[in-house]
């Protein structure tokens, strides 16, 4: 019973999201256009579940280049006014358009010379007859069973909120290194600010072999630097190529007279390759587009000087495999 009742739910609310995106229409590219020609910050307001939303939808677009608070309808009618000032984008939830606390609130911000975006179900209500934006948020029906709990309305309301986050960051042209000053903490911030050089593997940690290394001598390179893989490197120290745990196996597959193989047969001869520069996020990239483990880290003249392994841009050694 409970499983049928979440997929009955969350059917309705990916139906809701889908009746959306077919109504996004000039409603929409008028409240971006708002928001951009602001010379101010963007106020979000709402009452209860719609309140919570516009908490959220504050946070996603002050983190994405778009300066954002939340305001309290109730709080703001007793002594909060001050948190919005002319030349501010009151961004309004209001599934009824009809929220007491709204319809008091909002001439008030308008006499200020604050202009209005109203997200909303009911695009004839009193609310949106005193905003400047309305873009329809109405869902054909709610999750709830007795249809009285803000269900999948404050999940439209969200995702909206989201569109328009994610608009004017477009519109901005908000970059990578723009959203890494919005979010300098934690693992997300640590793999946009860091550069591979910071934490790279270096100096003795460097697996690395000579073009004519023994089966045996690759074997207890890759054993002793534990990253399984080492480089192979040529005159003057250059990248001649790089090999893996997967390549020992496939030779051995292949002639398991190990004899018969060096460091020159066994190497893939043209190894992915990161500049010290680069960021971890690019590093990352890197390595989920050609589902590697490894990155060797080359100067200007294609010689090795680290290497980068996934476990370093995850976790810094904190990630364990059991």
């Amino acid at each position: 019973m409970s499983v049928s009742t979440a997929q009955r739910v969350l059917k309705i609310e990916a139906e809701g999201l889908l009746q959306l995106s077919r109504k996004v229409g000039r409603p929409f590219a008028a409240a971006v256009k708002l928001v951009l020609q602001s010379k101010g910050r963007v106020v979000v307001t709402g009452m209860g579940k719609s309140g919570l939303v516009g908490q959220k939808i504050a946070a996603t677009l002050s983190s994405t280049g778009t300066p954002a608070h939340f305001l309290s309808p109730a709080e703001a009618l007793h002594g909060d006014m001050g948190k919005a000032s002319k030349g501010d984008v009151v961004l309004v939830l209001s599934n009824s358009g009809e929220t007491d606390e709204l319809k008091t609130l909002l001439p008030l911000l308008k006499r200020m010379g604050c202009r209005v975006i109203l997200f909303t179900g009911n695009p004839h209500s009193t609310l949106a007859r005193l905003s400047d934006v309305v873009v329809d948020a109405g869902v054909r029906r709610e999750a709830c069973p007795l249809r009285l709990a803000p269900t999948a309305s404050t999940t439209a309301a969200l995702a909206m909120g989201d569109a328009l986050a994610v608009a004017l960051m477009e519109a901005q042209g908000f970059t990578e290194k723009d959203f890494a000053l919005f979010h300098p903490g934690g693992e997300l911030g640590r793999r946009l600010h860091l550069k591979v050089a910071d934490i790279m593997r270096k100096g003795a940690q460097v697996p690395h072999v000579p073009m004519g290394a023994s089966f045996p001598q690759v074997v207890r390179e890759i054993n002793s630097k534990k990253v399984g893989a080492t480089c192979v490197v040529g005159r003057a120290q250059k990248l001649e190529g790089i090999i893996v745990d997967g390549d020992l196996r496939r030779a051995l597959l292949k002639d398991p007279d190990v004899r018969h193989w060096n460091a020159a047969n066994l190497r893939s001869s043209h190894p992915s390759t990161v500049s010290p520069e680069a960021t971890l996020a690019q590093a990352l990239q890197g390595m989920e587009e050609k589902a590697i483990f490894q990155l060797v880290v080359v100067d200007k003249k294609n010689r090795p000087v680290g290497l980068v392994h996934l476990h370093d841009l995850l976790g810094r050694g904190r990630i364990k495999i059991i």
